[in-house]
């Protein structure tokens, strides 16, 4: 891999590891471009505390070390510094206003839930065609705000009704980001762990409608950046339905 764009930290609660190791493991594995897109903070007016992403109070942390980091290594390795994000309309005001004033690179748009938290996480089996037709109209409403530079696990919506419905609601999907230029990602996080993503049928959807797809190691772990073994057999799985695949993201590189 040339390029990685879904990277996480330790700030997120899931995460291990020191964002130096992080970068230093990208390295080793050869990349050119390292992104960090760790889960961005929310304000929420119930009193929530989310225990899988980062708090407000931690931002200013992120950015001072990400961006010492990149200077740092600059003649190894180019940084980017973004935030994996939920598109939820009603929060966004305040989730601009928090985010006002720092040096935001990109963001990538992870919709693990359609509604304010604590709510239900998209990944969860469901047979509601409501809720995945939600899941799809909200993650192209976002696409359509301009503040996304693709959609993290695409599939991530664990649809397990009528085939036909998952394939009609997730076409939408494929055509909307085709029509946009905008690659699916191929999660090498649920490649590697065996997740109901990357999804056979959503890639048989991809390759009907002629997407292309970029890999994201949604790197929970500096090891994932390095693993070249894993980052080329899930090349060769993405391969084997005829998708073609994009190194870099357009509208960064």
């Amino acid at each position: 891999m040339i390029a990685n764009y879904h990277t996480h930290t330790y700030r997120c609660n899931h995460a291990h590891g020191e964002d130096r190791e992080y970068i230093e493991n990208a390295i080793k594995g050869n990349m050119k471009i390292l992104g960090f897109s760790d889960h961005c903070p929310w304000i929420y007016t119930n009193g929530y505390v989310s225990s899988t992403r980062m708090l407000p109070s931690q931002l200013d942390d992120y950015f001072t070390s990400l961006e010492s980091l990149k200077k740092e290594y600059q003649k190894d390795i180019k940084i980017y510094i973004g935030f994996e994000a939920e598109y939820i309309p009603e929060q966004m005001d305040a989730q601009n206003e928090l985010l006002k004033g720092y040096p935001i690179d990109y963001m990538i748009l992870g919709e693990h839930f359609i509604s304010p938290e604590p709510s239900k996480y998209v990944g969860f089996p469901s047979v509601d065609e409501n809720y995945l037709k939600n899941y799809v109209d909200k993650t192209i409403e976002g696409m359509e705000t301009g503040k996304y530079s693709y959609v993290a696990h695409p599939d991530l919506c664990n649809f397990v009704g009528d085939i036909q419905t998952y394939n009609a609601h997730y076409e939408r999907l494929c055509r909307y980001l085709k029509s946009r230029n905008i690659p699916i990602e191929v999660n090498l996080l649920g490649f590697i762990e065996h997740r109901h993503y990357p999804n056979d049928c959503f890639l048989q959807i991809a390759k009907k409608v002629g997407n292309t797809a970029i890999i994201g190691c949604d790197a929970h772990s500096p090891d994932r950046l390095s693993n070249i073994t894993a980052q080329e057999e899930c090349k060769k799985f993405i391969e084997a339905y005829g998708i073609p695949i994009v190194d870099t993201l357009p509208n960064l590189d």
